[in-house]
């Protein structure tokens, strides 16, 4: 990914984890020392944690244990049946192979941030396991956001579209970084490079499963309706600009949440971390290290 860096950056170790669940394996990618926050990635084409976060870790990692999973369906890890998502939602199996794979680790407390899909496992972890989640910071957050206008939204439709029909390509790519940024030609450079990251089989295959049970459950977990039960102080970040998980929608988590605090930034999209990097990387190391 495009990213600016100072000249005295310094890109962080990563150890790479393989972790053994109940479920299924778990990838999980760790850098920098600390408190324990974990990244949890949206569900684009090809996303994955380290993918999605790597620019941001020269900031974040000096101030903490960063952990990357990669959910499962994605990257590295163990993809989810038919069967499975008949039985549960994809929210649901993630929290549980999370918390499955943070024990394996040795993690008790931790922080917890989520992007779009991702958000809605932040969400569901917090509610199942308060005592765990130290703060939450919420990124266009699925599950937890009621929208005013039509769904599915303009990305929503993209990422369906990405993997039907013909399959992917690398105009659909383009078109898919189109709706989810606000300035898509500063993100040009990463077409490709996203676009061969979406090619995996197993990931394709998977992909058909996940949208086949995302329509027959109607969408994400409803977790808008419990929102009001998250005990973790909770930073909402948002682009006032996103066509995917739309700003309408964190009305309700801001009046719900009891702990809560909304940062929105104008011309940005569904990618804070990447379209917004430095602001993002200053809220949330000053928001984690608030007492």
């Amino acid at each position: 990914m495009t990213s600016v860096r100072t000249p005295d950056a310094v890109e962080p170790e990563i150890t790479e984890h393989t972790v053994q669940t109940s479920l299924g394996t778990i990838s999980v990618g760790e850098a920098g020392q600390g408190p324990v926050l974990v990244m949890l990635h949206g569900g684009g084409p090809g996303a994955t944690g380290l993918a999605n976060y790597r620019q941001n870790l020269p900031a974040l990692a000096p101030h903490h244990r960063i952990l990357l999973p990669d959910q499962p369906g994605f990257g590295g890890s163990y993809r989810p049946s038919e069967a499975d998502l008949d039985a549960r939602s994809i929210t649901e199996i993630t929290v549980d192979a999370l918390l499955q794979a943070l024990d394996a680790l040795g993690v008790e407390r931790f922080h917890l941030l989520g992007n779009s899909l991702g958000g809605a496992a932040a969400i569901a972890t917090a509610l199942a396991a308060p005592e765990r989640v130290e703060k939450l910071v919420l990124m266009a957050p699925g599950g937890g956001w009621l929208p005013f206008g039509p769904t599915p939204t303009e990305g929503q439709k993209a990422m369906f579209r990405y993997y039907n029909g013909e399959g992917p390509t690398v105009k659909k790519m383009r078109d898919f970084i189109r709706v989810m940024t606000a300035e898509p030609k500063r993100w040009e450079d990463t077409v490709q490079a996203r676009y061969e990251a979406s090619l995996d089989a197993s990931h394709i295959e998977f992909y058909h499963r996940y949208n086949a049970a995302f329509g027959k459950r109607h969408g994400m977990d409803p977790l808008w309706r419990d929102v009001h039960r998250i005990k973790a102080p909770t930073l909402l970040l948002w682009g006032r600009d996103d066509r995917t998980i739309t700003l309408d929608g964190a009305q309700l988590m801001l009046k719900q949440i009891r702990d809560v605090q909304l940062h929105v930034f104008g011309g940005c999209g569904h990618w804070v971390q990447l379209e917004r990097q430095a602001e993002f990387e200053r809220l949330v190391n000053d928001f984690l290290q608030e007492r």
